[in-house]
C-alpha cells in the first residue's frame, strides 16, 4: 500500500506540474480548436474521457452519494490530478487491500 500511495503522490505532483506549465504558457482554448484538426488529438481526448467515466463508475460504485458526486465533478473539471487525491483517498479508507504473497 505504501508504494502505492507513492507513486500516486509522484503522478500528482507531475501533474501539477504539467497543469502549471500548461496554465502558464498555452494559449488555452485556441490551441484546443487548432488540435482538433488532427484525429489522433481527438482519439487521445476520448482515450482520456472514456478513462474519466470508468473512473467515476468505481467512484460511484464505492462513496455515498454525495460524496461521489462531488468526487465526480472535480474529476471531470480538473482532471487526473483529482485522480491521483482519490486513489490516495481510497487507499486510506480501504478495509481490505489484497497484500503480495511472500516468497
Amino acid at each position: 500500500m505504501k508504494y502505492a500511495q507513492v507513486i500516486t503522490v509522484i503522478c500528482a505532483l507531475v501533474m501539477g506540474g504539467a497543469l502549471v506549465y500548461g496554465f502558464g504558457f498555452g494559449e488555452g482554448w485556441s490551441e484546443v480548436r487548432e488540435l482538433m484538426d488532427y484525429p489522433w488529438f481527438v482519439v487521445s481526448l476520448v482515450d482520456v474521457y472514456v478513462g474519466f467515466i470508468l473512473f467515476a463508475c468505481w467512484i460511484a460504485v464505492r462513496e455515498r452519494m454525495l460524496a461521489a458526486v462531488i468526487w465526480i465533478l472535480l474529476l471531470m473539471t480538473l482532471g487526473n490530478i483529482i485522480a491521483c487525491g482519490y486513489v490516495i483517498h481510497a487507499i486510506r479508507t480501504s478495509k481490505s487491500l489484497p497484500l503480495p504473497k511472500e516468497s
